[in-house]
C-alpha cells in the first residue's frame, strides 16, 4: 500500500500494539524486514537536563503540540524537523543531527532517548541559534547544525503531510519517525520537546529533545 509516496509494509507477524521507538529501531536495524506506519492519527544526563525536567513539571501556561519528524537514509546523520503541523510549509527548526541512522537505533532499543542541544550565549530567539553541542543519554556526541530546506527536504515532507504519526520508509530508501511532541518553552534560554505515545500507554519510552543557551 502506497499514500502520497510513502510506502508501507506488511509482515505475516500481526502488530497489536504499535510503538514509535520500537518500530523505528526495527526499521533500523531489520528482523523480519517490517515496517509499521499509522497514518492520521540507566543513561547519566548532562545536570541541565535534570533542571530543565524541573520547569517542564511545572509549567503553568502548559505545553503546545507541534509535529517531529526524524528522518535519514539508512548510513547518512539524521535530520530533525519540526513543524507546527504535518502540513507545515515552514519548519519551526530544521537541524542536522550528529549521529548516524545505526547509532539512534540502537540507542531506541532502549525505549528512552534524551537528547540535549546546548548553544553558547548569543541575542535572537534560541531556535535561531546556528550551532549546538549535542549530547544522546548523557554521552557527548558533537554539534549539530540548523539550516534551511533543501529541495530534498521540502519534496519529502510534501510526500508525508498525511502521515501525522508513523514510522517507515519514503521514497524506498529514506526512514522516517513521524510523531506528536508537546512543546514547553522554560524561558528565552530553554525549550523542549516530548514525543507523545500514541497509545496514551506508560512503558517507561521516551524521546526528548532539550534545547539550553549558555546565558
Amino acid at each position: 500500500m502506497a499514500t502520497c509516496g510513502v510506502t508501507s509494509v506488511d509482515c505475516e507477524k500481526q502488530v497489536r500494539s504499535w510503538r514509535l521507538l520500537r518500530s523505528m529501531a526495527e526499521l533500523l536495524l531489520p528482523t523480519c524486514n517490517c515496517i509499521i506506519t499509522q497514518e492520521n492519527e540507566p543513561h547519566s544526563h548532562p545536570p541541565q537536563i535534570k533542571q530543565f525536567r524541573h520547569k517542564r513539571a511545572s509549567s503553568a501556561s502548559g505545553p503546545t503540540t507541534v509535529s517531529g519528524t526524524l528522518y535519514g537514509h539508512r548510513r547518512s546523520k539524521v535530520t530533525l524537523c519540526i513543524q507546527s503541523s504535518p502540513i507545515s510549509t515552514s519548519p519551526i527548526l530544521l537541524l542536522e543531527l550528529a549521529i548516524p541512522t545505526n547509532v539512534l537505533a540502537k540507542e531506541m532499543k532502549g525505549g528512552s532517548i534524551r537528547f540535549a542541544f546546548e548553544s553558547g550565549a548569543g541575542a535572537g530567539p534560541l531556535l535561531s541559534m546556528p550551532a549546538w553541542t549535542m549530547y544522546c543519554n548523557g554521552r557527548k556526541l558533537g554539534f549539530a547544525v540548523k539550516r534551511k530546506p533543501s529541495r530534498a527536504d521540502v519534496e519529502l515532507l510534501e510526500k508525508m503531510q498525511n502521515v501525522v504519526v508513523g514510522a517507515g520508509l519514503a521514497d524506498d530508501d529514506v526512514m522516517y519517525l513521524r510523531g506528536k511532541f508537546e512543546r514547553y518553552h522554560g524561558s528565552s534560554n530553554s525549550d523542549s520537546f516530548h514525543l507523545v505515545d500514541p497509545d496514551a500507554a506508560r512503558n517507561g519510552q521516551e524521546l526528548s529533545f532539550y534545547f539550553l543557551r549558555s546565558c
